[in-house]
């Protein structure tokens, strides 16, 4: 299934879409989308007998906002470093172990809402990603089997970063990883069952009608799986958080002098294969 939500910022309704390609509205079935009803196999049921059996009444998407497709996210648990080809691009040896950064819940907007250059910044950066929802309480998980049993379903992410802030400016990433509008998350929050294999994804993203990023999750230094399992020992991962899984090569930050690092009035686009497409026009915070 493909999970979404739609409506003005704080007052999304659940919706999705279904095999026709059609909206359809979920606010009779549920509440909302959120890692309650992820873990509510019950409730995943109702929607998709309710889908299959046409039940659904249809939205008109004619100028409806998309929101993000996960509403109360718990926690953002991002993954630094994890392809092979933006490792070698940044001069960066491959991690023995994989990099964990957090970026705040606040920091997720709609796959179409305006991202905020802040203040101050000469070098806001773009990264497309792979977001991997948890659908389980998953602590501790022994196997990579049992990590992706824990998996509710995957969406896009745009990892928004200031490299300035992140690099430059001393302590951690999280000055460079966590200003406003700096995840947007969506389309849809696209069902495990319609991913098989979560190492098989080609990912895009373009700056102003231009390819930026061209890459596939095969790329990944630490796959899903493994990653699921790995951030599971040190952290109890609850239905409902997302995990940011790394971005391929093609970021401005590992390209020659001038970086083109994004300004107000740029466009990014990206999209992954299977789970949608976003939109951002940037402005000035």
């Amino acid at each position: 299934m493909k999970l979404l939500r739609v409506g003005t910022a704080g007052a999304e309704r659940p919706a999705v879409l279904d095999t026709e390609g059609t909206l359809r509205d979920l606010s009779g079935v549920v509440a909302d989308i959120d890692g309650a009803l992820l873990a509510d196999g019950a409730a995943l049921g109702r929607i998709r007998s309710a889908a299959e059996a046409g039940e659904l009444p249809a939205l008109d998407p004619a100028g409806l906002r998309v929101g993000p497709p996960l509403a109360r996210i718990g926690k953002v648990v991002c993954i630094g470093l994890n392809y092979h080809d933006h490792a070698r691009e940044t001069g960066a040896e491959a991690p023995a172990e994989p990099v964990i950064f957090f970026k705040a819940a606040d920091t997720v907007v709609g796959p179409n809402d305006t991202v905020l250059v802040p203040r101050g910044s000469v070098k806001t950066d773009w990264e497309v990603e792979l977001a991997v929802v948890i659908g389980r309480t998953a602590r501790y998980l022994e196997s990579e089997e049992e990590a992706l049993a824990h998996v509710a379903g995957y969406a896009v992410a745009h990892d928004v970063s200031e490299r300035a802030f992140q690099i430059e400016r001393g302590g951690t990433w999280d000055k460079g990883k966590n200003c406003e509008t700096f995840n947007p998350l969506g389309p849809w929050l696209v069902t495990a069952d319609e991913v098989p294999d979560p190492q098989a994804l080609s990912l895009k993203l373009w700056v102003n009608g231009e390819l930026k990023q061209d890459g596939t999750t095969a790329e990944q230094i630490f796959p899903v799986a493994e990653v699921v399992r790995y951030v599971s020992q040190f952290m109890t991962l609850y239905p409902g958080d997302v995990i940011n899984t790394g971005t391929p090569a093609g970021v401005a930050l590992g390209q020659p002098e001038p970086k083109p690092f994004l300004r107000a009035g740029d466009v990014v686009e990206l999209e992954i294969a299977g789970l949608g497409r976003q939109r951002q026009e940037l402005k000035n915070a």
